[in-house]
């Protein structure tokens, strides 16, 4: 899923494959903080070294910044802790309404079947349908969230007749694995190691109720000032993307060498995961604001949000 068709890809990767001269902006610029989570294409391009190559000859160095979910790494870019970052469809949609001082650079695949609704083998609990009135562990403004949401929707069960629990994923796996909540919807590697633990009960993935993305983001201030950083980063994300599809036997060990997250449990996330980055287009600006449409309708965001105002608008576009 190798895609770059809009003309600030291909500057980027040009930058990033001959090293381009762009001006007193990047020379100031003396550090890049990337924000990350557990799996994933930055979680490649970090054990690939493929961002530190592409800024090396403008004497900008690479620091990685792991956040656990989407939300916090969201607040670190508005308050410019991070300068870009990775994560799901919901996250940014909670952070816009909040005001928050970001923008969409680029879009990547959907966790898919990666990200799921799940309960224990001997749970009663045997369809979406049947999580009226129970307890499900899920992190607030997580691409999680949203399946929640869509998938109790297609059941015709109101989202006030459920019980959100919000939690953290290492706080909704101790509640799991204690029965404190009845259902956990989460994403991978977490569910990959839920899947080696407890060979869970699937009620819904991703990948049967959405179609959605996950994004790269970046501080709307950073980005200004410095495009061409942007632009050179998601080029060499590209090439990251490319060597995970090329070398699809080595992408759980590299996710592993990151994150330490068990072996077994990243052999089970990188043999679902679709590896990609390309531009945010029409239909995909559409598929985002009909999810926040439908988050500000639950009332579970302060104010509706116009997602076309949060999208990068690159140089030459």
């Amino acid at each position: 899923m190798f895609n770059l068709t809009r003309r600030v890809f291909g500057i980027g990767l040009l930058a990033a494959t001959v090293g381009l001269s762009f001006g007193a902006a990047a020379q100031d610029l003396k550090q890049l903080n990337i924000g990350y989570q557990k799996t994933g294409l930055p979680v490649i391009a970090r054990q690939q070294q493929v961002i530190e190559k592409a800024l090396a000859d403008k004497g900008v160095t690479v620091k990685w910044v792991e956040f656990t979910a989407g939300p916090p790494l969201v607040e670190a870019l508005n308050v410019g802790a991070i300068d870009v970052g990775w994560t799901g469809d919901a996250p940014p949609i909670f952070g816009q309404s909040a005001g928050a001082n970001i923008v969409y650079a680029a879009a990547l695949p959907s966790n898919g079947d990666g990200e799921a609704i799940f309960v224990k083998p001997a749970s009663p609990v045997q369809s979406v349908a049947d999580l009226k009135g129970k307890r499900i562990g899920v992190g607030k403004g997580t691409s999680a969230h949203n399946l929640l949401v869509a998938a109790l929707e297609k059941a015709g069960v109101p989202f006030d007749q459920i019980t959100p629990v919000y939690l953290s994923p290492a706080d909704a796996a101790a509640a799991f694995a204690s029965d404190q909540i009845d259902a956990w919807a989460v994403w991978d590697p977490f569910f990959a190691i839920a899947e080696t633990r407890y060979q869970p009960r699937v009620l819904a993935r991703s990948s049967d109720v959405l179609k959605v993305n996950t994004y790269f983001l970046a501080n709307k201030d950073f980005a200004k000032a410095h495009p061409e950083i942007i632009t050179t980063t998601i080029a060499a994300l590209g090439e990251a993307a490319k060597w995970a599809d090329q070398n699809r036997d080595k992408v759980a060990e590299a996710l592993h060498e990151v994150t330490s997250v068990p072996l077994d449990a990243q052999t089970i996330a990188a043999n679902r995961s679709k590896f990609g980055i390309f531009p945010i287009t029409d239909e995909i600006v559409a598929s985002q604001q009909a999810t926040a449409d439908r988050f500000y309708k639950l009332g579970l965001i302060p104010k509706a949000v116009r997602i076309s105002d949060a999208v990068w608008a690159a140089p030459g576009n």
